[in-house]
């Protein structure tokens, strides 16, 4: 069944099966992971509630979900878990972000003082960067 026409029950399940096991990793790791992926993801840390618990309907946005396997620290099994139930739940996403050809770009930075400044200045470029070539790519 997919994406398009699973019934929103299914979708559902779907969905909270690959936030379950984001919420299994997050509870996993040390305290301040939920702050700091709400800082590299450059949301609020409500938003990070919202995506990693089960029972809110709030499915992951496909660009954010390297970043999350990427921060997270995800071992190749936890990897697997999530990506095989997140591809279950929406069939179409990861091809599309894969589709895109994507390089590496290492430009340095000035450092903030604080963990928090510098997670916020680091989200900032990356969403600058990616809104820049969304431009380019579209024109």
């Amino acid at each position: 069944m997919s994406e398009a026409v699973a019934k929103p029950e299914v979708l559902q399940a779907r969905v909270a099966a690959y936030k379950a096991i984001l919420q299994e990793v997050l509870d996993a790791r040390p305290s301040g992971m939920r702050q700091r992926l709400a800082e590299v993801l450059g949301k609020n840390r409500s938003f990070i509630s919202q995506i990693s618990n089960p029972a809110y309907a709030v499915p992951i946005p496909v660009q954010h979900v390297e970043r999350i396997v990427e921060v997270c620290h995800f071992s190749p099994r936890e990897k697997e878990r999530f990506l095989t139930a997140y591809r279950k739940a929406h069939p179409r996403r990861l091809q599309i972000l894969k589709d895109e050809l994507q390089r590496t770009h290492t430009i340095t930075l000035p450092d903030l003082g604080s963990d928090a400044r510098n997670g916020q200045l680091d989200a900032i470029v990356t969403a600058f960067a990616e809104q820049v070539a969304r431009l380019l790519r579209d024109t």
